[in-house]
């Protein structure tokens, strides 16, 4: 199932690169000095996780490069 997700983003990611002639206007990110600080990130506080054993903390993902993909039903 992962593998399936992964292939998907990168025939996606393939396909915005393909329609791209080279002629677009390419607008720069904000830089982070730019943004404002929200100070630091609140804790993870739900107890149900898939696909782990124990529920995560934001002390156990340190210096771990994490996506967040939520979902909600309804």
């Amino acid at each position: 199932m992962k593998r399936l997700w992964l292939l998907g983003l990168i025939l996606g990611l393939t396909a915005c690169a393909a329609t791209a002639t080279g002629n677009e206007t390419v607008t720069k990110p904000a830089s982070p000095a730019s943004l404002p600080d929200l100070g630091p990130a609140p804790e993870l506080t739900n107890d149900t996780w898939l696909n782990v054993d124990a529920p995560l903390r934001l002390a156990d993902l340190r210096g771990k490069v994490v996506i967040i993909d939520m979902w909600t039903l309804g």
